[in-house]
């Protein structure tokens, strides 16, 4: 399988829409031509496939239907992201740069490793909490076993960085006597997030077997310390 995305067409400064009109006139066609702002007209159709993703999947999901939320057309949509499938891997390659640019504003590195850890795992469960588009865009792409993630030299690379912080937080935990030794970075992290994302997407389930209102405040604010509790437990130095 290619280790390169599909091929995105780049837009030039200033991205000229041709329209087709009818003269008044003479009744007969005419063509005008609208400026727009490329970066403005990207974001706009990312934030409406985003939404149309989630809601209804890669297969159900309609072109028309994101390029009038995004008020933009399809011409414009195919002319960005080449087709529906490559839109799909922007879309994804966005919701990986959002969150592991937020998780860089943290600036984890200049904390105490506890401490440092503790902010992680908590910062993913808020995420889960905050972008229920996030994990319904996960579930999409695990449907299609990853294929458009595989092929995103860029899905790829921002998320190195996050593997690389965790290790530096991990060994200096454990320099300190903090951390336990031999914690592999990747399974930590698949850790974080799969203790978080399950919850967030079997909650309905949950709340309903357990008679408990999993959603409500009280109980998210004790998920996220247990949450944060499991994890530091497991990294806890054993004498």
């Amino acid at each position: 399988m290619s280790s390169q995305g599909p091929a995105f067409p780049v837009p030039g400064p200033v991205d000229a829409e041709i329209m087709a009109e009818v003269d008044s006139r003479t009744g007969k066609d005419r063509k005008t031509v609208t400026t727009r702002d490329p970066v403005r007209t990207r974001r706009r159709i990312l934030q409406a496939a985003t939404e149309e993703f989630a809601a209804k999947g890669l297969e159900g999901a309609r072109t028309d239907e994101i390029a009038r939320r995004s008020g933009a057309n399809k011409r414009m949509i195919y002319h960005y992201f080449s087709s529906k499938e490559g839109l799909f891997q922007a879309v994804l390659e966005k919701a990986y740069a959002d969150i592991r640019g937020s998780e860089k504003r943290l600036r984890l590195t200049q904390r105490d490793p506890v401490d440092a850890m503790a902010q992680l795992v908590g910062f993913s469960f808020d995420w889960f909490h905050r972008h229920p588009e996030f994990a319904k865009l996960l579930n999409e792409e695990n449907l299609y076993e990853g294929v458009h993630v595989e092929s995103s030299a860029k899905a790829r690379s921002l998320n190195m960085p996050l593997v690389d912080m965790i290790q530096e937080l991990l060994e200096r935990g454990e320099a300190s006597g903090q951390f336990r030794s031999g914690v592999d970075p990747v399974q930590l992290y698949i850790s974080i997030a799969g203790i978080s994302y399950f919850f967030f997407s079997n909650r309905f389930t949950l709340s309903a077997i357990f008679s408990r209102d999993l959603a409500s405040r009280p109980e998210l604010e004790q998920r996220r310390q247990h949450v944060i509790d499991v994890i530091l437990g497991y990294l806890r130095q054993i004498d």
